[in-house]
């Protein structure tokens, strides 16, 4: 690839910079919880009609909060993977009005990169 320096910025098209279509609204969680087994999670339904998601073994965590997470600004979805001794875990965060097929998507990143121990 070769640039040229001698102007500064970049060059674009008209085409380049017209307005897009993207993909908003929270779609349909169910997208995002069939992506669990019986066999392999926990699923709860609490009195609030959120849903927990677990893994069996503990150190995995879905919950989806339809009216938002109480004692947030918004959070519509937290992924959790619990670390370990030398390795920290992570959290994710999603708002109320991010579509399932985010989530679902980064869900089944997660699920597709673990392993049985």
């Amino acid at each position: 690839m070769i640039v040229d320096a001698s102007t500064p910025g970049f060059s674009t098209t008209t085409e380049a910079l017209r307005l897009r279509s993207w993909q908003l609204g929270p779609g349909q969680p169910t997208m995002v919880t069939n992506l669990f087994t019986a066999e392999s999670f926990h699923l709860v339904v609490d009195d609030r009609a959120d849903v927990h998601v677990s893994s069996k073994d503990g150190r995995f965590y879905l919950g989806w909060f339809p009216l938002g997470r109480p004692g947030t600004e918004g959070d519509g979805w937290t992924l959790a993977v619990t670390g370990t001794a030398t390795v920290p875990g992570y959290r994710i965060r999603f708002g109320t009005e991010t579509p399932a097929e985010i989530v679902a998507a980064t869900v089944q990143h997660v699920l597709a990169t673990s392993r049985p121990l």
